[in-house]
């Protein structure tokens, strides 16, 4: 792939090369072998993706014996590393890179202990419940919390939480899957707007960052999509890119504020162009809820639609620019 990218576009690429800093007017600083490098573009896209929480960001207790990882440093070890780390792990998490763990661990010969979640139902849909159960053997136990690990060399069992009653579940490893955060760093640390609320940097309808020689596309503008809806967010960024180089893009300072509301988690593009053609916002709902997504401007509905959402479903709403004229701010609302 990388001898295609480099015969097809003369695109250099730098291996072994770390951006330190994101500084204003397009320029960034690179770590490479040889030494710190300032690089400057009158466009740059943003596309650092995601990466998993791990056992410290989850405050989960007890000793720190061999045998915890993530879905991608286990996946690594078994089909690089060619490893098999543990025989009875116990998977936390039920979104769909937990079930690709499931997989990953049959293709190894490893047999999970459980596969635990702290919600009522798992987050990937249904019915990947019972194939993980009926299909693969594992048990899937819902409403259940992991409190504590224990082992000292290497991982003996767990201590878990199910509807008030506690237990030990033996086991010889765990294995941290999703609760995705973007890889956004970087970004916290320059002078791009970042949306607490997405956990990346904020952009218009046009991909763009509040420093309009940034664009962001991909994971890093939120949790999480799989690969052919980022490569999608990908193309779509390339071409405003496209238009910004040739001064055909909507002016930055035009667009107007999105806030969010009611039983919602997020939604992006965080600001919105003005006669910039059809726009959609994407939004994603904080927990179950049945209702209206509404976004309006000015007490004037833009676009509805009745849903029953679940949380880390993608939610959508497409409206015509054109209707943004004259209008200061607008909201996005589920209730």
């Amino acid at each position: 792939a990388e001898h295609l990218i480099k015969a097809a576009r003369g695109v250099e690429i730098m291996a072994n090369a770390t951006v330190t800093c994101i500084e204003p007017q397009g320029r960034i600083e690179v770590a490479t072998e040889a030494g710190i490098e300032k690089l400057e573009a009158r466009a740059i896209l943003i596309a650092t993706g995601i990466r998993e929480t791990p056992r410290s960001a989850r405050l989960v207790s007890g000793a720190r014996p061999w045998g915890i990882t993530t879905t991608g440093a286990f996946q690594d070890m078994v089909y690089i590393g060619a490893m098999r780390p543990f025989s009875r792990p116990v998977i936390v998490g039920t979104e769909l890179v937990s079930f690709s763990a499931i997989l990953t661990a049959r293709h190894a010969g490893i047999r999970p202990a459980a596969m635990i979640e702290e919600g009522d139902r798992i987050v990937a849909r249904r019915p990947l419940d019972f194939a993980s159960r009926a299909l693969f053997g594992v048990p899937l136990l819902t409403r259940t919390r992991l409190l504590r690990i224990n082992g000292l060399e290497r991982v003996e069992s767990v201590e878990i939480e199910r509807d008030g009653a506690r237990s030990t579940l033996a086991c010889d490893g765990v294995i941290f899957t999703g609760k995705f955060r973007p890889d956004a760093a970087l970004i916290e640390a320059s002078q791009i707007v970042f949306d607490d609320l997405t956990g990346g940097p904020a952009i218009d309808s046009a991909w763009r960052c509040s420093d309009p020689h940034y664009f962001a596309a991909g994971n890093v503008l939120r949790p999480v999509e799989h690969s052919g809806w980022v490569a999608a967010e990908g193309k779509s960024a390339a071409h405003s890119i496209l238009k910004a180089l040739a001064g055909g893009l909507p002016d930055a300072e035009a667009a107007i504020t999105l806030s969010v509301e009611g039983a919602l988690r997020y939604a992006y593009p965080q600001r919105l162009l003005p006669n910039d053609g059809p726009i959609t916002v994407f939004a994603r709902a904080a927990r179950a809820h049945k209702g209206v997504l509404r976004l309006s401007a000015r007490g004037e509905t833009l676009a509805m639609r009745r849903i029953n959402a679940l949380p880390e479903r993608r939610l959508r709403l497409t409206f015509s620019s054109e209707r943004l004229r004259a209008k200061q701010d607008a909201v996005i609302t589920l209730d």
